[in-house]
């Protein structure tokens, strides 16, 4: 199992609702960090599309996962991710490598992504979600 999780919206610090913050209080930040893709703006959070050809990124933050087994499980049932279900997930938890902005490492990490089709007008062009 991957232990570095993607962050890009709700799952930041100071951006994370009263309901999942208790778990995001226990993520060790790695750094900034970013991935190819789009990031779309859903209303009350955003979405991201991967794309490893695109020109945009996507902006984040890199942390490590605790040894809590229950954590990713917290982070699926906010994200709306079912794993028996994957079709049915608002989101889903994917495997991808992302990029350290300070070093340039590249790390594998959970990564939630939008499992819809979001309107290309809600486009997010700078990649970053401000909440």
């Amino acid at each position: 199992m991957a232990s570095y999780l993607f962050t890009y919206g709700t799952l930041q610090p100071g951006l994370a609702p009263d309901c999942i913050a208790h778990a995001v209080n226990k993520l060790r930040s790695i750094g900034e960090s970013s991935i190819h893709g789009e990031l779309y703006d859903l209303g009350e959070y955003p979405g991201a599309v991967l794309n490893p050809r695109s020109r945009h990124q996507i902006h984040g933050m890199v942390f490590l996962l605790p040894e809590d087994a229950n954590i990713l499980r917290q982070f699926d049932d906010y994200e709306g991710f079912q794993i028996d279900s994957p079709e049915t997930s608002l989101f889903l938890r994917e495997l991808h490598p992302v990029v350290l902005t300070a070093t340039g490492q590249t790390l594998p990490c959970w990564v939630y992504v939008y499992n819809g089709k979001p309107d290309p007008v809600r486009i997010l062009p700078n990649g970053r979600f401000l909440g």
